[in-house]
């Protein structure tokens, strides 16, 4: 098992743990869980048929997560 994909695991495991996490606190409304559930499901399956693509499921969940720290915790989460 190599490292990445030890990293799209955790890039998953961080995407549904926000996504319930904002259900949770109503941080997130329905048509936003839907608008990124759906942008989830485009990556997963349509990434394949992209030259280079597959490869790039990772980044692409990635930067979802980004985008859920964003609208869960109201900013960039501080580690000091």
């Amino acid at each position: 098992m190599g490292s990445a994909m030890v990293a799209g695991w955790i890039a998953q495991a961080a995407f549904w743990t926000l996504l319930i996490i904002g259900a949770w606190s109503e941080d997130l409304g329905p048509k936003t869980l839907g608008l990124l559930v759906v942008l989830w499901l485009a990556g997963m399956f349509g990434l394949p048929h992209v030259p280079f693509g597959a490869g790039l499921s990772t980044p692409f969940v990635a930067v979802l997560d980004i985008a859920l720290v964003f609208l869960v915790f109201k900013g960039d989460i501080r580690l000091t």
